[in-house]
């Protein structure tokens, strides 16, 4: 089995050439996008041929400003939320470590899992969705801050629980960087949207590194229509909630237990995970392993009933 399915979600391609084509399709729950994603159609028209305007871009970053809670003075638009995370070691001076397990590109760049420095998280955390609360992200902060040390906290999956958000934290002289993604939740990773949050200087370090255009014509439409879309956001979360419900039933009526508090996507540990990936791939259900944790297999949320059925079918079936 080719590797690529333990490096990231998403590899269809690779899936396509290991495992073969299908009529019906491949269910991809290797991601953890929302499966039901924002209608693009309610954007207005953008222009292809010109260059990326800079009210729109302003535009964008007030209303995600007011989604997230916070000044669009400590905001800036970045072509996804993996380029801030790339450009962070040339804006945050001294080591770091990530907490363990996370995504890979946290480990890319802050190696260490331990020791000093800057702190770099996933609130929820990906892949084991563990969900720290409000007050406990603010006890990390005020240690960080004692330490004269930063806290940077990857949100990536945090608008289906914006409770424990620490995006309305952030402030000038409190070292506190935020990350958010636009693709999870309104299910448009091809999109390539995301934000940083932090204090006006990083957010200027940030801007002179990106440019004048961080982020396409098409985003910039998608983005600012799909944040002020207050009646599908609210539907969004009903519905991802319920969906995470339904799917810890169809596991748990299969003999696996959901681990996470993070509702786009489960995590179940079984020593049978090898197996049960290969299973599920040959009936084109891809699901995500870990080479580093060959016990855990992540699932995403199915959409259609036809996908629901689907996952069913291969569960049950040998």
């Amino acid at each position: 089995m080719s590797d690529a399915f333990a490096w990231h979600g998403g590899r269809l391609d690779a899936a396509r050439a290991h495992y073969g084509d299908r009529r019906e399709g491949w269910v991809d729950l290797s991601t953890g996008l929302n499966p039901v994603p924002w209608p693009v159609a309610r954007a207005p028209g953008w222009n292809w041929a010109a260059l990326p305007s800079v009210a729109a871009l302003a535009g964008l970053e007030q209303v995600a400003a007011r989604f997230f809670g916070l000044d669009p003075a400590h905001l800036c638009a970045v072509p996804g939320s993996e380029i801030a995370l790339r450009l962070l070691s040339g804006i945050v001076p001294g080591p770091g470590r990530h907490i363990a397990p996370a995504y890979r590109s946290h480990g890319a760049v802050f190696p260490a899992s331990d020791g000093g420095g800057t702190l770099l998280l996933a609130n929820p955390n990906n892949p084991d969705g563990h969900c720290r609360s409000r007050a406990e992200m603010d006890a990390l902060l005020h240690r960080q801050a004692q330490q004269g040390e930063w806290l940077i906290v990857d949100e990536a999956f945090a608008d289906a629980r914006p409770e424990h958000s620490m995006a309305a934290a952030v402030a000038d002289g409190r070292r506190l960087i935020v990350l958010r993604s636009f693709g999870k939740f309104f299910g448009l990773g091809g999109v390539r949207l995301g934000f940083v949050l932090g204090p006006v200087a990083v957010i200027a370090a940030y801007r002179r590194r990106l440019g004048d255009w961080p982020v396409h014509a098409a985003a910039l439409a998608i983005g600012a229509a799909a944040y002020v879309d207050d009646e599908w956001i609210a539907s969004a979360r009903a519905d991802i909630d319920a969906r995470a419900d339904r799917l810890a039933r169809l596991l748990r009526g299969h003999g696996f237990a959901s681990v996470g508090d993070c509702p786009l996507f489960t995590l179940i540990e079984t020593d049978a995970a090898p197996e049960l990936f290969e299973r599920l791939a040959r009936h084109g259900v891809l699901t995500r392993r870990f080479d580093y944790a060959p016990r855990w297999l992540r699932l995403g949320l199915p959409g259609g009933a036809e996908q629901w059925d689907r996952l069913d079918k291969a569960l049950r079936d040998g």
